[in-house]
């Protein structure tokens, strides 16, 4: 394990401890949990980026083959 020095802003600092008393569960739990949730979620942002990009040069692609099948296709006899 990791040790940490963390600033937060006042207010995300006294919101946080009022949620974790309300849940009873310790800050640091908290804390680690909150963080990897969010690096899941920005995991998966960068994911959907990703394959949108590679979607888009294969559907490219694809064009360019169907556009090749085509013009074979004008010359049968």
């Amino acid at each position: 394990m990791k040790t940490l020095s963390l600033k937060l802003d006042d207010g995300v600092f006294e919101e946080t401890e009022e949620v974790i008393g309300a849940i009873n569960k310790p800050r640091n739990r908290y804390i680690n949990e909150a963080l990897q949730y969010y690096n899941r979620i920005q995991k998966r942002k960068l994911l959907t980026k990703q394959l949108a990009f590679e979607s888009k040069l294969v559907s490219e692609e694809s064009m360019k083959v169907l556009s090749e099948f085509e013009e074979l296709g004008e010359y049968d006899y």
